[in-house]
């Protein structure tokens, strides 16, 4: 099995590189550190997406904050250090332009932190890059905040998030009703769970420093 073999064919694979704070997986493909200047875009992100769009992530509008105080509060964690982190963004690239993000919130420093994965486009979606994204940021979350354990829980009557969630070697643990975000609704949540061992046990591509 080729290190390269979990992108889909039509994503153009080259070697995984570090260029300052962003992660090249290929000429197109690339992962970088959240700045403030990211903070309108997370945001409008949600609060541009329509009320399906919404519903099938589990999600309501009346559940958004407030724009000003958001925009603080995700300014406060941005400026924060590692170890004082409670929300931590990477922020997807294609072709150098901002498509989507990855992060972690619940951050257990040495333990483990909660993944959540949101794809902008929506032509994009299906495309198989979202997992491509996804499995460049996991290495990264393991690596930076020294996890051992990486959960995600979405919400149980949206199939999209279980299907790629296996694929990244995410294990179903368990069910619960209850509010897994700020910004849902009660709901039927399926837990997944990926540990450090499993990932390790994975064939990643190489991490080269330029």
């Amino acid at each position: 099995m080729s290190p390269l073999d979990w992108l889909p064919d039509h994503v153009i694979a080259g070697t995984l590189k570090k260029s300052n704070s962003c992660f090249h997986l290929s000429m197109n493909l690339s992962i970088r550190e959240w700045t403030e200047a990211d903070i309108d875009l997370i945001i409008d992100y949600f609060s541009n997406a329509s009320e399906e769009a919404l519903l099938e992530m589990g999600a309501e509008k009346s559940k958004l904050p407030e724009r000003s105080k958001w925009y603080e509060l995700l300014q406060l964690e941005v400026s924060k250090i590692d170890a004082e982190k409670n929300v931590f963004y990477f922020i997807w690239l294609l072709d150098d332009q901002p498509i989507g993000h990855s992060n972690i919130n619940d951050i257990k420093l040495g333990d483990h932190a909660f993944m959540h994965l949101h794809l902008w486009l929506t032509d994009k979606r299906k495309s198989g890059i979202g997992s491509a994204f996804v499995k460049l940021c996991i290495r990264q979350f393991f690596e930076r905040f020294q996890l051992k354990t990486l959960y995600c829980e979405p919400y149980a009557h949206n199939p999209a998030p279980a299907a790629a969630l296996k694929k990244l070697g995410f294990e179903l643990i368990g069910q619960y009703e209850g509010f897994p975000g700020i910004l849902t609704f009660k709901q039927l949540v399926s837990k997944y769970e990926l540990t450090k061992e499993t990932f390790e046990k994975v064939e990643w591509p190489p991490l080269k420093q330029t």
